[in-house]
């Protein structure tokens, strides 16, 4: 089986390139980062090919096509994925890269698309538990989630054959460049704010969890030409638990501060306002990310259990004791 994966070298995209190469498939992976790019292909349990791809450019949709020729499958996880950025930039990352990819299935017939989206779609500033995929989404709360929901849109209606599009909640493991990352930079420079109270329940998904979700999305019948599931850990935590657990595993001190979210929100919203009309460069809080941590939001996942066969493998506690070790040893 041919494969072809663009954002081959973001967190995902090399797991998904890994995951696909180790099973004998043929992956051609895409990325804008050559050095990256190397050091995907230096780990690559075998051999794989690269191709230097900037979605949103004149020549992006070409070369895609080019390389999609007898491919069977595109899993397409290039994305801007971040709390702050211009518009620009989010539509060129998330709504032209997937123009491009529906553009270059079509022209060579792929018989099946895996997609990447998000569950930031259903937030919007208020405590949502076991939310389904079939509940009506809010108004989009920034840029990220405008796209990725239009992304969404133009694929549900791109008329491919079979098209598969997960929105894993909160993906972490080795190279994650975001999530984690950010948590351990706080824990390291000082006090982690806790807003009402730090009870915030939280779904997470280990990055494996999601390689083998995408794996059964190639390899297994899909009921419907478009399928749409939910994908997490099924393991909600309480915020200042999961923050415990974090500290402990990768062996750095834990300091929290109350802090109430009307004050959180308001400082949030002075310093977007304050980036906006400066350099517009990314405030050290925005309201986006200050809101995932105080508000509560877990996924129904029987979907994807029910209709796929689909079960996590790695529990939280077993994610978090692998990325920790990963990590340890790459920053001793």
């Amino acid at each position: 089986m041919k494969v072809v994966v663009t954002g081959g070298t973001g967190f995902v995209g090399r797991h998904v390139a890994w995951h696909l190469a180790s099973m004998g498939c043929e992956v051609v992976f895409c990325g804008r980062n050559h050095e990256a790019a190397d050091e995907v292909l230096r780990l690559a349990p075998t051999s794989m090919r690269f191709l230097a791809l900037a979605h949103g450019t004149k020549d992006a949709t070409v070369s895609l096509v080019q390389a999609v020729q007898g491919a069977d499958a595109v899993v397409h996880c290039a994305a801007l994925s971040a709390p702050w950025g211009s518009a620009e930039a989010f539509c060129r990352a998330n709504l032209d890269s997937t123009r491009e990819v529906i553009d270059a299935c079509r022209a060579n017939g792929v018989a099946r698309l895996v997609h990447l989206s998000t569950p930031s779609l259903y937030f919007d500033f208020r405590d949502r538990l076991g939310i389904r995929e079939d509940e009506p989404l809010p108004a989009p709360v920034n840029h990220y989630a405008r796209t990725k929901r239009e992304a969404e849109l133009l694929l549900q209606h791109a008329g491919l054959e079979q098209t598969l599009v997960l929105r894993p909640r909160a993906i972490f493991g080795p190279w994650d460049a975001t999530l984690m990352p950010r948590m351990l930079r706080v824990m390291r420079r000082g006090a982690i704010p806790l807003m009402r109270g730090g009870d915030a329940e939280l779904d997470l998904t280990y990055i494996d969890n999601l390689i083998d979700a995408i794996w059964l999305g190639l390899t297994r019948p899909l009921p419907r030409s478009y399928n749409l599931y939910n994908l997490s850990n099924g393991e909600p935590i309480r915020l200042n638990h999961l923050l415990a657990r974090v500290a402990e595993a990768f062996e750095l001190p834990l300091r929290t501060r109350r802090l109430p979210w009307p004050l959180v929100s308001a400082v949030a919203r002075v310093l977007e306002t304050a980036a906006r009309l400066s350099s517009g460069a990314e405030p050290l809080l925005t309201r986006y990310s200050a809101g995932v941590l105080a508000f509560s939001q877990t996924l129904d996942t029987h979907a994807i259990r029910n209709e796929l066969g689909w079960q996590p493998r790695v529990g939280l506690d077993e994610g978090i004791q692998r990325h920790a070790r990963w990590w340890l040893e790459k920053n001793r």
